[in-house]
């Protein structure tokens, strides 16, 4: 069994949105459901879920065997708060973390365990997503930096860690991470996306 956790993170508002974006439909689930279930499927063993706004709404969606759900309360106050609410949660003997988030769609299995994959052979402090020419999440944070992710204080996020250890960091090509969900016009692409790549399998 791994003792590499995984945190997703999905407290947010969602103000951009309009709309929860946890409960946008995603290949006929809601885009939080498809986002755990990549990370169930993934080597990653616990898999905790960090709820916030809406809370009562998207629960339903996660209340999955081997799924921990955690209720950040402060959530209003910014991500830090939630990084800190998934970290307490860890169990004692976890060695590494994977923070991810509920809005990047591309975001697969692989993915998540490339990036163990990567640590195992390195031994890294953190492996990192790289696209856009930055390096962010999804990210693998080994214990050694729990510390530093607790004193993380409003709207900063992993980023911010990554950035202060820039020389410990590996990178992982993941192009695809640029793309989130942040707005209506965000969806309305992803769909057209998800509808060409469909008719190319066709």
């Amino acid at each position: 069994m791994s003792n590499i956790g995984l945190i997703l993170l999905a407290a947010g508002a969602s103000t951009r949105m309009g709309t929860p974006k946890q409960l946008l439909q995603y290949q006929q689930h809601s885009l939080l459901r498809h986002m755990v279930e990549v990370a169930l499927a993934s080597v990653c063993n616990p898999v905790i879920v960090v709820l916030g706004a809406y809370a009562d709404r998207i629960r339903p969606e996660v209340e999955l065997p081997n799924v921990r759900i955690v209720e950040n309360d402060r959530w209003s106050e910014g991500m830090s708060t939630s990084i800190r609410s998934g970290i307490e949660a860890l169990n004692d003997d976890v060695e590494a973390v994977v923070l991810m988030l509920c809005d990047q769609p591309f975001v697969s299995t692989q993915i998540i365990n490339q990036l163990v994959h990567v640590f195992r052979a390195t031994d890294g402090q953190i492996v990192a997503s790289e696209y856009g020419g930055v390096q962010g999440v999804p990210a693998l944070f080994k214990r050694t930096l729990f510390a530093e992710l607790l004193t993380l204080s409003g709207a900063a996020g992993a980023r911010q860690v990554i950035k202060q250890n820039a020389g410990e960091v590996f990178s992982l090509s993941f192009p695809e991470g640029i793309f989130d969900l942040d707005t209506r016009n965000d969806y309305e692409r992803f769909q057209k996306l998800i509808a060409v790549s469909f008719l190319k399998r066709c």
